[in-house]
């Protein structure tokens, strides 16, 4: 008997569901047999960096249509409950975890700082050297102080994206590789 596998996948704001990150790692899950749940979030205020009450404003907004988008889930039906995030999806993924006292493992893209205030165990995360919307030496040093493990991608912005092209798919498939060897790991 096949056990019950499900995986959210909460988007960044610009960065949706056919984004290579959330497009690539949702078909990893898919394939592995896991029921999928795409969280979508409308309304949310724009230009947010560097803005700190229209940012906690987004993310408010977000969590709550997230809490109504899983409010019929019974997460304890599964076996294996996966959260992956892209950026302010990182956030809520993390609080949603942490609210809910779930059981899940978590794969943050591009994490912003904030998503260190909520639960990090059983959690990878990727992010980018260049990213604009984080301080990457703060981002590793929360990390290591959490547990999360990290990795980083020369060059790379907040869509892990360099200059280089041919860089990119090669950063691409590397996160993608440890995106599923942590998944197989369960």
């Amino acid at each position: 008997m096949n056990k019950k596998k499900i995986a959210i996948i909460l988007p960044g704001m610009g960065y949706k569901m056919d984004k290579p990150l959330l497009y690539y790692s949702s078909k990893i899950v898919q394939g592995m047999g896991y029921e999928l749940i795409f969280v979508e979030y409308h309304d949310l205020p724009e230009k947010t960096r560097g803005d700190v009450s229209k940012a906690k404003s987004a993310a408010d907004i977000a969590y709550e249509q997230t809490e109504e988008q899983l409010a019929g889930v019974e997460f304890s039906e599964y076996e294996d409950v996966l959260f992956i995030g892209k950026s302010i999806g990182t956030i809520i993924a993390a609080k949603y975890v942490h609210e809910h006292d779930t059981d899940a493992r978590q794969i943050w893209y591009t994490p912003l700082e904030a998503t260190f205030k909520f639960d990090s165990k059983n959690t990878i995360a990727f992010f980018g050297e260049a990213d604009q919307w984080s301080d990457l030496d703060n981002v590793k040093k929360i990390a290591e102080e959490q547990g999360v493990k990290l990795w980083t991608y020369p060059e790379c912005n907040h869509s892990l994206e360099s200059p280089d092209i041919i860089k990119n798919i090669e950063y691409m498939k590397d996160v993608m590789c440890l995106t599923k060897e942590y998944i197989e790991r369960r």
